[in-house]
């Protein structure tokens, strides 16, 4: 299996680079072949992917790449269409909207894979945080943005969180998701604590490529011990 990691350098904060190690671990746990391949600013985008994922970064570096992923949309649009699983952190997540507001109304145009719009204001939603969701239990993380999301027609809710917290603090929704395309806020990274998300993703991309779907069961005590802390812990 071919994972894609979009921007390792710019886009790797508060641990979203483990996203990558654990679905790379889980793979080799179960003596399943497995390829990372890192895209940054200029690289191609191998067509050949089966996973994408992308982590969130400091505002300064959604900047430095703004411009080289927006030029990518129509690539994206493309993976996406061919059903590519694609899991985005924050920055990533956004950059895959149609576009990203800011607090002064400067228009930052997104990849225009998710069916969302992003408005920046001077509050963060900071803290621990967990998300119910129907296909893969609770998903624990970390969120830090101040980016506030609005879903369009076009996803659906990944899942639903507490008030005051997720997308934008008001509808209790959390994420996006269209296909085999998911964006969340949640940092931590999200499928350490979150083992069933990360098989569920490996299964996406198994049943794209026509293979078996069926996953050799692991050992997650400590993924999901570490999963109930951090749902204990104060935001």
């Amino acid at each position: 299996m071919k994972l894609i990691h979009l921007y390792p350098r710019e886009m790797n904060i508060y641990g979203d680079t483990g996203n990558v190690l654990v679905l790379m671990c889980r793979l080799q746990w179960r003596g399943l072949p497995v390829e990372v391949a890192p895209v940054s600013v200029g690289d191609p985008l191998p067509h050949d992917a089966d996973i994408l994922l992308g982590g969130g970064g400091q505002d300064a570096a959604q900047g430095e790449i703004g411009a080289d992923f927006a030029g990518r949309g129509a690539e994206l649009r493309a993976m996406a269409d061919d059903g590519v699983v694609m899991l985005t952190i924050c920055g990533t997540y956004q950059m895959l909207g149609h576009e990203f507001v800011t607090q002064e109304g400067r228009r930052i145009a997104g990849a225009g894979v998710l069916d969302v719009v992003t408005h920046g204001q001077a509050e963060r939603l900071i803290g621990n945080n967990f998300v119910d969701t129907t296909d893969a239990g609770r998903l624990v993380g970390y969120e830090n943005h101040s980016g506030l999301t609005e879903l369009g027609p076009g996803v659906r809710a990944l899942g639903s969180t507490q008030s005051g917290r997720g997308n934008n603090g008001r509808d209790r929704t959390e994420g996006a998701v269209r296909d085999n395309v998911i964006g969340t806020y949640l940092h931590g990274p999200v499928l350490a604590k979150s083992p069933r998300f990360a098989d569920e993703l490996l299964r996406l991309a198994l049943a794209r490529r026509g293979s078996d779907t069926d996953l050799e069961p692991l050992d997650d005590t400590l993924a999901e011990q570490a999963a109930r802390v951090a749902v204990g812990r104060p935001r």
